[in-house]
């Protein structure tokens, strides 16, 4: 089978707005500055919901989507606890930890993470599996200018990079809302059907940035 491949690999990127329908970036090797970039205007969030799909062979901690505010370096942080065979994410430098998710190496997997600031619980959905919803952070929004980052995990706003805890393999449709998506909205993207693009991140509409060693291909599909 042939397969079509479109390469991106710069030092830097200027940012740009592209359909990155059926695109996925490839992070190729181990690094402490390979990563993407998101752009967005918004500054204050009460709730949230955050989905993609990525794929790995790592045995080892690494971290799937980062979000940082000057105040708090994890004001959002996807992070998979390898020692501990556990997803979590933390909120407000708050974590919760999931633990019985069926992370397989060498496979998709779609994640989405629901957090609302009313209540500060935060559920995770797991290739369409809802988990229990758990306390992390509640009574403020995550507010201020944000950087969003896949590739790796910010220590700082903007920076704090560790190889040890980047991610490499391959990141898909990345969505983010500023509200919880109802199940019904989560199941669509987990079978890849038509549902509400995200408001702050559209995978179809995609302000980013590359930066360093990541390429943009064609989405690989097993016939």
């Amino acid at each position: 089978m042939k397969v079509l491949l479109l390469l991106v690999m710069m030092k830097a990127c200027a940012a740009i707005t592209q359909d990155l329908s059926g695109k996925m970036f490839t992070f190729p090797l181990e690094s402490n500055r390979a990563r993407v970039m998101f752009n967005t205007s918004r500054r204050d969030f009460k709730a949230l919901t955050v989905c993609h799909r990525s794929f790995t062979d790592l045995k080892r901690d690494h971290t799937l989507f980062s979000l940082a505010t000057p105040s708090h370096a994890n004001d959002l942080l996807i992070f998979w606890d390898d020692t501990n065979k556990v997803m979590e994410p933390h909120i407000r430098n708050k974590n919760a930890k999931f633990g019985g998710r069926d992370y397989k190496l060498n496979m998709w997997h779609s994640v989405c993470t629901t957090w609302d600031a009313t209540s500060g619980l935060v559920q995770l959905w797991f290739d369409g599996q809802p988990s229990i919803r758990k306390f992390t952070s509640s009574g403020s929004n995550i507010g201020g200018p944000v950087i969003i980052i896949v590739g790796q995990e910010q220590d700082s706003h903007g920076g704090g990079f560790d190889i040890k805890q980047s991610f490499v393999g391959m990141m898909s449709d990345v969505y983010m809302w500023d509200y919880v998506l109802s199940p019904c909205e989560i199941q669509n993207y987990v079978n890849e059907q038509n549902f509400t693009p995200g408001n702050v991140l559209n995978w179809r509409a995609l302000d980013y940035e590359i930066i360093d060693k990541v390429l943009l291909e064609h989405k690989v599909t097993v016939c």
